[in-house]
């Protein structure tokens, strides 16, 4: 699931560069790294290695080793691969990578994954930027690399990463409803350039000929707008729940109760009513791609 391919953490020199640090806030994702790191360190003990050796061994620095151990730096899978090999854990050690693949992704971003994978059908109208499930990872890395106060290197490859593996919710079975509804300013502001949008407007292209897909366009031309109020974005459960936020309704706050729920579908209903039809808004996306 991870996009970043840099390896930052390993450098021909074994030094420690930059990694994911734990986010001390997030109590099951450091829980995680504490119990690798003291899994990884009882392997090291008994193949009689000193962590400056294991770590020349696989290629990290004796600082990283010390980090990785003490639950302060999540591993990459890489390491663990190299770890595994090394002292001979037959697998056990590269096993924990399906373990630490959510920590590596801030518990927000977690907690949005979680709730989108028990959805049914989603509903999502953006305004400023494309919704992050239909992002390319050079459109996100773009996006992420604008915020001020600035994002480290790392902390935008690990925002990129948890972005992109929230995608998953397209390939799943039984398939949830998907619809987005997107301001024609997204779709023609060429954040990180003009070869990010020409690829980022092809991807939608291919998104959108997915059965379970539909996605809008909201020409900048329209007199009337019903989400003028800002972002609105619904997710509906199996079980009859449902979830929904919008900017402009209950101060920004995320809400279930179903009166609440009850405006935004209502306000999500009228934006989709006011948006050019999906076959039309396909088109729509196709000459823009042209013209790019």
């Amino acid at each position: 699931m991870s996009v970043d391919g840099t390896g930052t953490e390993r450098c021909d020199d074994g030094a420690d560069e930059p990694g994911w640090d734990v986010d001390p806030d997030d109590e099951s994702g450091a829980a995680m790294a504490a119990t690798v790191g003291r899994q990884i360190k009882a392997w090291r003990e008994a193949a009689g290695m000193r962590a400056g050796a294991f770590g020349a061994a696989i290629g990290y620095g004796e600082d990283l080793v010390y980090k990785v151990e003490g639950g302060r730096r999540i591993p990459r899978p890489e390491f663990l691969d190299r770890a595994d090999e090394v002292l001979g854990a037959g697998g056990k050690l590269a096993l924990m990578k399906r373990e630490l693949a959510e920590v590596r992704y801030p518990k927000k971003v977690r907690d949005l994954a979680r709730l989108e994978a028990r959805a049914v059908e989603l509903m999502a109208y953006g305004d400023h930027n494309l919704h992050g499930l239909l992002q390319t990872a050079e459109y996100a890395r773009a996006l992420f690399e604008m915020r001020l106060p600035a994002y480290e290197p790392d902390a935008v490859e690990q925002a990129v990463a948890g972005r992109v593996a929230r995608q998953a919710i397209f390939e799943r079975a039984p398939a949830p409803a998907l619809s987005f509804v997107q301001e024609e300013v997204t779709l023609r502001r060429p954040l990180g350039g003009t070869m990010v949008l020409r690829r980022q407007l092809e991807h939608l292209l291919s998104i959108g000929q997915l059965r379970q897909v539909s996605i809008q366009v909201m020409p900048i031309a329209r007199e009337e707008h019903a989400g003028m109020q800002g972002e609105t974005q619904v997710l509906k459960f199996r079980d009859g729940t449902a979830m929904g936020r919008s900017e402009g309704a209950f101060n920004g706050r995320a809400v279930s109760d179903p009166k609440q729920l009850r405006i935004l579908e209502l306000r999500y209903g009228m934006i989709r009513a006011q948006a050019l039809p999906p076959r039309e808004s396909l088109a729509f996306i196709e000459q823009l791609l042209g013209e790019t």
